[in-house]
């Protein structure tokens, strides 16, 4: 689990000790220059000064993880956000659309996170490349969603991915099939930063190959990292050049995060003094949510709490429904100006997140990153909008996919919607076991996905495979002992039932 930065010391006993401490810090900053420099003579020309723009960041993070001596957060100075910092969506939806939608869209960029891999659902290669619906990937609805704007209003939106090393060579293949497509796409790729030997806090790899053992050195850090990679890229500058104001943000995996016209016409909407330059769409939590980011007001700003800040007396508290009703969903609309500005400053000021990891071979590294919802503090008129569920469909897992993929929810133009047909606005909870995992295996066992349109609790386990056209109703458990075999017959219909491993099958 990443962890915030406790620092070098939980407190100075005396000058000598304080003095000690600050000399230790210069001397393992001066190892890392040193160490980093090394790196830099093995390689030449573009890829050398594009690595030094990429330590000039590390450097910048390694020193502030050196520096922070104590919890990032105190919990007693934590304070419930004032109420106009979080406006129900309804309230900015009320407000209506303007005559000139397609004006707004023109201020727009529209950047998806696409640096991860889809190797938790054993798939190689980028996750935006797996099929998600009708044979449709996660990037193939991106582009249609977007493309979808472009006609209906005339106007031009671009899509930005924001690749990392991992995903950059994959995507730029795949993206010669969106040409004739009207949608402009650019990338950019994010920074690849050492990882550092636990103990001796210095870089592990000894070259800047990505390949063979030597990926096992490197790593994107964290999204917090679009800020610096997306104004040393230039692209930043070049939009803001043709007009564009703001950009749309979110993870290429959740299909919920679509582009909203009311939050668009709300921020375009301001006048000048009091321009909203950020905005975190929030939604309620559930209990499938504790763990998940929350928003506070600290020290006069509206800033974002995450699990790993907490100090361990009180995860209990922060887990709680009732005190921290909201979390982040990673949706966020910012502007590309303030970016600009703050970047220009140096006065982006993001929590170091300390994410131990153990390579292959048993070495115990450190990997420092930052998350990218963390700069709300920095940004003024920073707002919190409290969103539908709908805008958070995340897809991390198979248990996830089969309800995108189901009759749970009708595809129009690259966006999935709850089908009218289901009674509850709610999506059931689905728990495929590890036979499940891996897509390939998990397309196997079903002949067709299941109607789940009554489902409310879905739980299969072990060797299970469901035939063409079964029906799932209320709560359904499916569960095969070791060694047992379960085929689900051809258009069975399954209501509040359990079925165990000798194939009885039980009212629930």
């Amino acid at each position: 689990m990443a962890l915030y930065v406790e620092g070098l010391s939980k407190g100075v006993a005396n000058g000598e000790m304080a003095q000690f401490q600050e000399m230790m810090r210069q001397q393992l900053e001066s190892s890392m220059h040193t160490e980093l420099e090394k790196l830099l003579d093995t390689t030449t020309g573009a890829e050398r000064e594009v690595s030094r723009k990429d330590f000039e960041g590390f450097k910048n993070l390694f020193h502030r993880f050196l520096q922070v001596k104590g919890p990032s957060i105190e919990w007693i100075k934590i304070q419930r956000p004032p109420e106009d910092s979080i406006q129900p969506y309804d309230k900015i939806a009320g407000r209506g659309l303007p005559d000139n939608v397609a004006d707004c869209l023109n201020k727009l960029v529209v950047v998806k996170l696409n640096g991860g891999l889809g190797t938790s659902m054993g798939c190689k290669g980028p996750k935006s490349l797996i099929s998600v619906r009708n044979e449709n990937t996660f990037l193939d609805l991106t582009v249609q969603q977007i493309e979808h704007l472009n006609k209906t209003y005339n106007t031009d939106v671009p899509l930005v991915l924001m690749n990392s090393f991992n995903t950059d060579e994959d995507t730029k293949k795949i993206l010669q099939k969106y040409t004739h497509h009207r949608v402009k796409i650019h990338t950019f790729n994010q920074s690849k930063y050492p990882r550092i030997n636990k103990e001796s806090l210095l870089p592990v790899s000894t070259n800047l190959s990505t390949n063979g053992q030597s990926a096992e050195g490197w790593y994107p850090p964290g999204h917090g990292d679009i800020y610096g990679s997306f104004y040393n890229s230039g692209l930043l500058e070049q939009l803001i050049a043709q007009g564009k104001e703001y950009i749309f943000l979110s993870n290429i995996d959740n299909l919920g995060a679509t582009v909203d016209l009311h939050i668009l016409h709300h921020l375009v909407s301001q006048p000048n003094g009091k321009r909203c330059e950020f905005i975190m769409e929030v939604t309620d939590k559930t209990r499938a949510d504790v763990k998940g980011g929350t928003l506070i007001q600290y020290e006069g700003k509206l800033r974002l709490l995450e699990i790993a800040q907490v100090p361990k007396a009180h995860v209990d508290e922060f887990k709680s429904v009732s005190k921290f009703k909201i979390f982040n969903t990673n949706n966020l609309w910012i502007s590309l100006a303030a970016i600009k500005k703050l970047q220009e400053q140096k006065a982006m000021d993001l929590e170091v997140i300390v994410n131990p990891k153990t390579l292959d071979g048993g070495q115990n590294v450190v990997q420092l990153e930052t998350a990218v919802g963390a700069a709300i503090k920095c940004f003024d008129n920073a707002l919190g909008i409290n969103v539908p569920r709908s805008r958070f469909l995340p897809v991390k897992t198979t248990s996830d996919l089969l309800l995108v993929m189901s009759n749970l929810y009708s595809l129009d133009a690259g966006s999935l919607t709850m089908s009218p047909r289901r009674e509850f606005p709610t999506t059931p909870h689905v728990k495929l076991g590890s036979s499940f995992t891996k897509v390939q295996e998990y397309l196997t066992r079903f002949e067709s996905i299941p109607d789940m349109l009554e489902l409310d609790h879905l739980t299969v386990s072990g060797d299970v495979t469901l035939g063409k056209n079964v029906s799932l109703k209320g709560t359904v458990i499916i569960i095969a002992n070791h060694g047992d075999r379960i085929d689900i017959p051809a258009g069975s219909m399954l209501e509040n039932k359990i079925v165990s491993g000798n194939l009885r099958i039980m009212d629930h």
